[in-house]
């Protein structure tokens, strides 16, 4: 028989057990006798810094509603794109980070925040970080519209200084807001937003009341003047200048001009204008 050496024998023994880190438990909830969701338990000494990285869906949602959670933190968590709705409903239901500006407005902008978490959040955000959120494609569309819904509905209440940068600089859609706005700097703001377009100035244009600063200057825009669509509505619109008048229905084929005066609403001069046109365009030869 082989006999074993004292060196052998070392060499053959395990090792002494080292205590084993922190661990993250998982508790599970019954009800019924059936198992109904399950909840990861995060450490005393638990590393959120690392955490936030980790790939389960579980552990994340566990980080998210921990208050030990920072701001900081909060934010480099969600520059996740692959959170899931679970993770997102849990930060945002975690207290005193979740009300930070700053993460508030991040959770809204996250493109797989529950829409039932995103909307209401709309409105506890100021203003100007409001006309970001609208403007944003990355944003889903629906939240983008509750976004600028919300900054219309407080137009009666905010500043002049505020309108005009809104004017400015926000969507086609919140400035189209403030085409008909009091101020005539504000109104000539909207005109030059780069979102705004033809579809809103005519819409405007149409309105049955507080067209009379739009439409003057919109019939000597630059810009708009020359588009036949916002001409048209120029033409059946009773605040257009006389002599602008004439001068656009000169540029626009017959058939709209009729159109103009097939729809009614205009004032008996602007209409008698009109048919003056048509009648030395039908004399003249031209069509």
């Amino acid at each position: 028989m082989t006999e074993i050496s004292a060196d052998d024998h070392e060499e053959l023994q395990e090792p002494p057990e080292q205590p084993p880190p922190p661990r993250v438990r998982t508790a599970h909830f019954k009800t019924d006798q059936r198992v109904r969701a399950e909840k990861v338990v995060l450490p005393a000494d638990a590393d959120m810094g690392t955490l936030i990285h980790d790939l389960s869906h579980e552990v994340l949602a566990a980080v998210a509603a921990d208050a030990r959670l920072s701001e900081d933190l909060a934010l480099a968590l969600l520059n996740r794109r692959d959170l899931s709705r679970e993770v997102l409903e849990a930060l945002s239901r975690n207290g005193q980070v979740a009300r930070q500006r700053k993460v508030r407005m991040a959770i809204v902008m996250h493109p797989q925040t529950p829409r039932h978490v995103s909307v209401p959040a709309i409105r506890h955000i100021h203003t100007f970080e409001l006309m970001q959120v609208a403007l944003l494609p990355a944003v889903p569309p629906d939240v983008r519209r509750a976004a600028e819904d919300a900054l219309i509905s407080r137009m009666a209440n905010i500043s002049s200084g505020e309108r005009f940068n809104l004017a400015r600089r926000s969507s086609g859609r919140v400035a189209a807001s403030l085409l008909l706005d009091k101020e005539e700097r504000i109104m000539q703001a909207a005109l030059a937003n780069p979102q705004m377009t033809e579809m809103w100035i005519t819409k405007a244009l149409k309105a049955g009341t507080g067209t009379d600063r739009l439409a003057p200057a919109v019939s000597r825009h630059q810009k708009w003047s020359f588009r036949n669509d916002v001409k048209a509505a120029l033409l059946g619109n009773r605040h257009t200048p006389p002599a602008r008048l004439i001068h656009l229905a000169a540029e626009l084929p017959v058939n709209l001009i009729k159109d103009v005066l097939r729809n009614g609403g205009l004032g008996q001069q602007a209409r008698n204008s009109l048919l003056a046109v048509l009648e030395k365009r039908r004399t003249g030869g031209k069509t």
